[in-house]
């Protein structure tokens, strides 16, 4: 967890910088939204990072969460865990499978990238796509068992992996509605069509310091 404290302290409301289209940036906004935490948005530009962006974190990665303490949260995963701890009315917390989370963040997150931007990686697109279908097959069965990952209401595991599914079908969407992945399947429109999804990828105009 990245944790340190930031310049722009002692603010009212947490302010959150986000980008909306970013996988992390989304799951961390749902955990946010869903929390009823109040939090100021500051939508940035990538290619035109505020500068109290990169004071409150170096990195200069989205999402980055200042707390109202001044304390700064710099990874999403983190963001969500602090926002249910202030407060989880839909029982989050209860539904976290770690080995899960860790397979989405870590090997799916490499194939998903080597297959939806083959060009830029100089990647085999297809033995990408294999890989990250192998992942999903496992999700997959997974549901055969009930609605979503952890159980038949929807909890952290659920949203903390939903961002990078929902990119990796909009690849090739028709070619991902083709596949042997019913369950998995209905578990994506299922998010896609819910209000918390509406309420957060709302545009935004990007946000400009004052000063």
């Amino acid at each position: 967890m990245s944790v340190q404290n930031s310049p722009e302290a002692a603010v009212a409301d947490p302010i959150l910088y986000s980008f909306r289209r970013c996988p992390y940036a989304m799951r961390a906004r749902m955990a946010l939204h869903v929390s009823g935490m109040a939090a100021e948005h500051r939508e940035v530009r990538l290619r035109d990072k505020p500068a109290e962006l990169l004071e409150a974190s170096p990195k200069g990665t989205v999402p980055v969460l200042v707390t109202g303490d001044g304390e700064v949260i710099d990874e999403s995963l983190d963001i969500m865990r602090w926002a249910l701890g202030q407060n989880d009315p839909e029982g989050w917390l209860s539904g976290v499978d770690d080995d899960l989370i860790a397979d989405n963040d870590g090997p799916f997150k490499h194939h998903l990238d080597r297959y939806k931007y083959d060009t830029r990686y100089d990647s085999d697109g297809a033995h990408h796509r294999s890989e990250a279908v192998a992942i999903l097959t496992g999700l997959e069965r997974r549901l055969e068992d009930s609605e979503y990952l952890c159980g038949n209401r929807r909890t952290l595991t659920d949203i903390a992996i939903f961002p990078f599914v929902r990119q990796f079908a909009g690849a090739d969407r028709d070619w991902f509605d083709a596949q042997p992945l019913p369950q998995l399947q209905c578990w994506l429109a299922r998010l896609l069509a819910s209000d918390l999804f509406a309420a957060i990828m709302v545009k935004r105009d990007p946000w400009m310091s004052d000063a």
